[in-house]
């Protein structure tokens, strides 16, 4: 996967002040990676559901990341965090993931 203007998609449970706290962490992240994406957009796991394979990576809590099995077949990544708020942890797993 090429690194730079892929798209990211960072989903909580409402939508609301987690998700766009760990879209910043996220921007955190890819800043530090030296990564350029193409966009970085945050929403509620009902809106992400339907929206995720129309993205190259989601990112959420572990516990929601089965949610997204359709788009994991259509070829989206999809990545689970113990820690939402945790830009090492978002990096750590892009690298894992061959994202970097």
């Amino acid at each position: 996967m090429a690194k730079d203007n892929m798209s990211y998609l960072v989903c909580c449970a409402n939508g609301a002040g987690s998700s766009l706290m760990m879209k910043m962490t996220m921007q955190k992240a890819l800043d530090k990676l030296g990564i350029k994406a193409g966009k970085v957009h945050h929403c509620s796991l009902s809106e992400g559901k339907s929206a995720a394979s129309q993205y190259d990576v989601v990112f959420c809590a572990q516990n929601f990341a089965s949610m997204f099995k359709d788009a994991e077949k259509k070829g989206t990544k999809v990545i689970g965090l113990r820690n939402i708020m945790s830009a090492q942890e978002i990096e750590d797993k892009m690298k894992e993931n061959g994202l970097v």
